[in-house]
């Protein structure tokens, strides 16, 4: 199994650049930006689900696995939002309407998903798989009320 570290670090490096520039200047089209994002939320649900696995005993737990897992999707977490630009409320997506008629909401939901994930990397990077199981929930009921929510 190769090592995550230099993966880790491309991530971060990849969303550095992509978090300081323009949304109007990431995307040329609007299904670029819905590709973006969905193959963003794919990522961070491959990654947190890993840990998730972890934490239900359906796969062996190693701590090293589940804190760069955690951390990969904790990155993740952050990078769909600026997707969610004029003109992709249409086309390839699963996106509902209030994401952009109840914005404040649609936020609100975000940022407490992307608090979850951040208290989930925590617990994984102290290597106690109790720690990561108290946090797998409260991650997983928060992203899932976003999607309750805001997706078809």
């Amino acid at each position: 199994m190769k090592p995550l570290k230099p993966v880790v670090s491309l991530m971060l490096a990849a969303a550095s650049v992509a978090l300081s520039l323009p949304a109007a200047a990431q995307f040329a089209k609007p299904e670029d930006a819905i590709r973006y994002r969905q193959s963003a939320m794919t990522l961070m649900q491959n990654h947190f689900g890993r840990v998730a696995a972890m934490a239900a005993g359906r796969v062996p737990f190693d701590a090293k696995v589940a804190a760069d897992n955690a951390a990969l999707a904790e990155t993740l977490s952050k990078l769909p939002w600026s997707a969610f630009v004029e003109g992709t409320d249409k086309g390839a997506t699963k996106a509902k309407p209030e994401i952009w008629s109840q914005e404040a909401r649609f936020k609100e939901a975000a940022e407490k998903m992307q608090g979850e994930m951040g208290r989930l990397a925590q617990a994984a990077r102290g290597g106690n798989l109790d720690a990561i199981k108290s946090a797998v929930g409260p991650t997983a009921a928060s992203c899932k009320a976003c999607h309750d929510a805001f997706w078809k």
